[in-house]
């Protein structure tokens, strides 16, 4: 689980928009790109993403 002070500031790298954690991904509410979270790291990187 990602802390939630750090969700407050992290934002899509594509679009800006706000995120939210879902399992093991967190997701972008504008474009609903869905970032990797490995060991616990968000991995906030654009070819990393899967576009839902």
């Amino acid at each position: 689980m990602i802390d939630k002070k750090l969700l407050d500031i992290l934002a899509c790298p594509v679009c800006k928009g706000d995120i939210f954690e879902d399992k093991e991904e967190l997701v972008c509410v504008k474009c609903k790109r869905r970032y990797p979270v490995r060991e616990g790291i968000p991995i906030m990187l654009e070819e990393e993403a899967r576009i839902e």
